[in-house]
């Protein structure tokens, strides 16, 4: 039997491409890979893909490409090291992007639990809350 080994591709909705853009570049520091105007961005993070889809233009198919998307808030957690972190606190803090959330796992990792302008919780963790090495 086939099995799925790893995720290409994950995405959120947002309501302001333009908006969203300034957020994941100027936040998180990503950089737009490509762009449909009025409907997505795409984000290469490492080996995936991070998809921001406009949900009223997203729900339309696209050619030979079915209607995609959502309504609401979606999750999205971004890997990154224990040493890092207080780091990355700091940039939100200084970006003006309130930490919503800092949990600590029974291991002693910590999350970091923030939202992106559109309301989609963002983490940063280290990949070893899953036991997976950096």
């Amino acid at each position: 039997m086939k099995h799925v080994d790893r995720i290409l591709e994950t995405c959120l909705c947002v309501e302001n491409l333009a908006a969203a853009r300034k957020f994941y570049t100027k936040v998180l520091g990503l950089t737009v890979f490509a762009e449909q105007n009025d409907r997505h961005l795409f984000f290469r993070v490492g080996n995936q893909m991070l998809l921001l889809f406009d949900p009223k233009e997203s729900s339309k198919p696209l050619g030979t490409i079915p209607a995609h998307g959502t309504h609401g808030a979606g999750h999205v957690c971004f890997a990154t090291t224990d040493a890092e972190l207080a780091e990355w606190q700091q940039q939100l803090e200084a970006h003006g992007v309130a930490i919503e959330s800092i949990h600590v796992w029974p291991e002693g990792h910590r999350s970091l639990y923030f939202r992106d302008p559109f309301g989609n919780s963002l983490e940063l963790t280290t990949p070893k809350i899953w036991g997976i090495e950096n």
